[in-house]
């Protein structure tokens, strides 16, 4: 594999929801409005304080994740929208404001560390925070269903799944079952951090990998025409584990 601006690469970072694929997975989320829906006996239609105030725009919702962010750093967590309230309000509909693609790592559990709750955020999480087809397409679904601004794709310190693709591709070993697919998955970032010197290549190779994995969906063909119109941000963002700090590395909204 080349580098991330590869077709290989490119080819299935752009790939779209096919016609057929959107009915499908618009289906999967209620188009009832929510201040005329029926709720169960007894059940208040009255969204919880913070529902009501659903960021709409790439700076608020950016704002709103790194400010519960800081709260998880500074152990002063609020535990928003997980209350039988909030359940009742999201059963029929949802429309988070955010899209997290994050690493299956047990650290690193997006809801917890920006301290959201329930229906606030869209979350993919796979090895190495690697795509494919049907990862893209899941992210494309807030945005292009639900109107979500805002994109987050999310790598952390010491990411076990980038050092056993590191060391794979640099001693030319094959890692064991379908582990290898994530190992080619990481081929492009692998070939970017081998061009330089690092103190930390895995460290390296985790920062270019989240980096090059945000460029691609912010150039995708149906993501890029959002961002553009500034209704959607893609972030790339580093999580350290000492500190549970998350600091973004590129695509923070300006406006």
């Amino acid at each position: 594999m080349g580098t991330a601006g590869t077709p290989q690469r490119r080819a299935i970072l752009t790939g779209g929801l096919a016609a057929t694929t959107a009915a499908l997975l618009t289906a999967c989320s209620s188009k009832t409005d929510s201040t005329t829906k029926g709720t169960a006996a007894g059940a208040s239609t009255s969204p919880s304080p913070v529902a009501a105030a659903r960021p709409d725009s790439p700076r608020s919702a950016f704002a709103r994740l790194m400010d519960g962010n800081k709260r998880w750093v500074d152990g002063s967590l609020q535990h928003p929208d997980r209350d039988p309230k909030r359940r009742q309000f999201v059963a029929e509909e949802q429309k988070p404001y955010g899209v997290i693609l994050s690493c299956i790592d047990s650290r690193v559990p997006p809801e917890l560390l920006f301290d959201t709750g329930l229906g606030d955020l869209f979350v993919m999480r796979t090895g190495g925070q690697v795509v494919g087809p049907v990862v893209v397409g899941s992210v494309e679904y807030g945005p292009m269903t639900s109107g979500t601004p805002l994109i987050v794709v999310l790598g952390h310190q010491r990411c076990g799944a980038v050092k056993a693709a590191y060391e794979a591709l640099r001693d030319g070993k094959q890692l064991p079952g379908n582990l290898q697919s994530i190992a080619d998955a990481l081929e492009p970032a692998y070939e970017e951090t081998a061009k330089g010197k690092h103190a930390d290549p895995v460290d390296a190779m985790t920062r270019i990998q989240i980096k090059q994995t945000a460029a691609d969906l912010r150039s995708n063909k149906d993501l890029a025409p959002m961002v553009k119109k500034g209704d959607l941000a893609v972030v790339s963002a580093y999580y350290s584990l000492d500190t549970g700090r998350v600091d973004v590395l590129t695509g923070a909204p300006s406006a």
